[in-house]
């Protein structure tokens, strides 16, 4: 039987994803894990694999659009001359419907409590309901009390298509729009029910939201330029878009402030020099200056907590786990793949994990998980002989730190001109959340774990 192959959620917070392109083309047969498309999230580009086995019969989602989790974006068929029809009338002309599968058909009453899932829908009263509605209820926010006799599987149980019968009941009595949209309508106090909706299924997005924000009479876009005899033309698309948006995003939502401090970087060098060999042996990895200074900054954080927050509307809110990005470049752009919990780990551990991380980023592997959670970020860039610069805040974010080359200069000690290995670190800050002062007692505990770097073997 032909089904939907519907956009999977790729992140926790994920709401919408762009197709960047299609690795399968219309008639190929597609095996389960097979990756069939290239999808771009608002955190990263990240690969679709297929869920069931098939002939990919048609690709309902072109390459540069943007569809909503769950919206079919293609169709596959066990046989690769089955009939589709129906199937093609109905995603051009009604919201998507769940895939067909076996488990929706009748099937025997089943008394053991795996089988069904009982939930108490009212007082006094339990629903049975398969696995698969539960799943799909959660997805589409259907409350389970809505579900109460409506079942239509033996003995009332409540399958996939009750859940998704009772949700186009609930959305044809309200505006259908994305919860992106619903809150971008709510800061800018405007009715969505009056907002004409282009997404699937006449769903309000995002954009029809910023679009009813704009003036009534706006002036008419000049038509496309082309480019100047002697350049070539870029367009911003992929990860290249992502970050710049995220770039203004991070510039312009928080009035950032950034403090610079130097740093006599000689005895983590020679403490480095002497951890090698041991690190590798234990580890298998080759410990960095990155890594070291990033075992100083979880450690700092802990101690100031403030620079471990996020401000979310008027409330500051202080996070509980340290988890430290650290920005990668990649091809056509950067990614932020985000250590875990890193003041509790060991330097060998930090080196192996920000390996790996680093490893996935530049082979286009990063998973969700691995861009997901950052609660501070540490960009280096000292290898390309940078000596200071002003690192823009990802959003979200309070904080973050650039680090530039180390380089041997002429420092003065006790009196006497000698030779240091000396680093600039560059510490930008959301200003609203805490002030220059507690901002600069951070860098500073920084600077004194660097400069006294068995601190961190503590």
């Amino acid at each position: 039987m032909a089904e939907y192959f519907n956009l999977p959620m790729l992140g926790q917070t994920m709401e919408e994803g762009t197709i960047t392109k299609w690795l399968k083309a219309e008639g190929d047969y597609i095996r389960r894990g097979d990756i069939i498309a290239e999808v771009m999230t608002d955190k990263a580009n990240l690969e679709v694999d297929a869920t069931f086995e098939g002939y990919l019969r048609k690709i309902l989602a072109a390459e540069g659009e943007t569809v909503p989790v769950n919206a079919p974006i293609a169709i596959i068929s066990k046989t690769p001359d089955e009939d589709i029809s129906s199937l093609l009338t109905t995603s051009a002309t009604s919201e998507p419907q769940p895939k067909a599968t076996q488990s929706e058909a009748p099937e025997p009453a089943r008394t053991a409590p795996s089988a069904e899932t009982p939930a108490t829908a009212a007082a006094g009263e339990r629903l049975f309901i398969s696995p698969r509605a539960r799943r799909l209820a959660q997805e589409k926010g259907v409350p389970l009390t809505s579900l109460a006799g409506r079942g239509s599987g033996p003995q009332g149980r409540i399958l996939e298509r009750d859940v998704e019968s009772v949700w186009q009941e609930l959305m044809s009595a309200k505006p259908r729009v994305t919860p992106l949209a619903e809150k971008v309508a709510a800061e800018a106090g405007v009715d969505v029910a009056a907002v004409p909706g282009t997404g699937v299924g006449g769903r309000v997005t995002k954009e029809d939201v910023l679009r009813a924000t704009a003036p009534s009479v706006a002036p008419t876009p000049p038509p496309p330029v082309a480019p100047p005899a002697g350049t070539q033309a870029i367009k911003l698309t992929g990860l290249r878009k992502l970050v710049a948006e995220n770039v203004v995003k991070g510039f312009f939502s928080a009035p950032p402030v950034t403090l610079v401090v130097e740093v006599d970087m000689t005895d983590c060098v020679n403490l480095r020099e002497q951890l090698l060999p041991e690190v590798e042996k234990a580890y298998g990895t080759r410990l960095t200056y990155t890594d070291l200074i990033v075992k100083a900054v979880a450690r700092a954080l802990r101690e100031h907590p403030m620079m471990n927050a996020t401000l979310q509307g008027d409330q500051i809110l202080i996070h509980t786990d340290i988890n430290v990005g650290v920005a990668v470049a990649v091809e056509d752009g950067l990614l932020v793949p985000v250590l875990k919990n890193a003041d509790r780990k060991p330097l060998g551990e930090i080196s192996r994990e920000l390996r790996e991380l680093a490893d996935r980023a530049r082979a286009g592997k990063s998973t969700p998980e691995d861009l997901s959670g950052g609660t501070f970020t540490v960009t280096n860039l000292g290898a390309y002989d940078v000596e200071m610069f002003n690192p823009v805040l990802v959003p979200g974010q309070t904080g973050i730190l650039g680090v530039g080359r180390i380089a041997e200069k002429p420092a003065v000690r006790e009196g006497q001109v000698v030779a240091r290995h000396l680093m600039n670190l560059c510490l930008t800050f959301d200003h609203r959340v805490l002030d220059g002062a507690p901002a600069a007692r951070f860098l500073q505990r920084v600077k004194q774990l660097l400069e006294s770097p068995m601190l961190l073997l503590v």
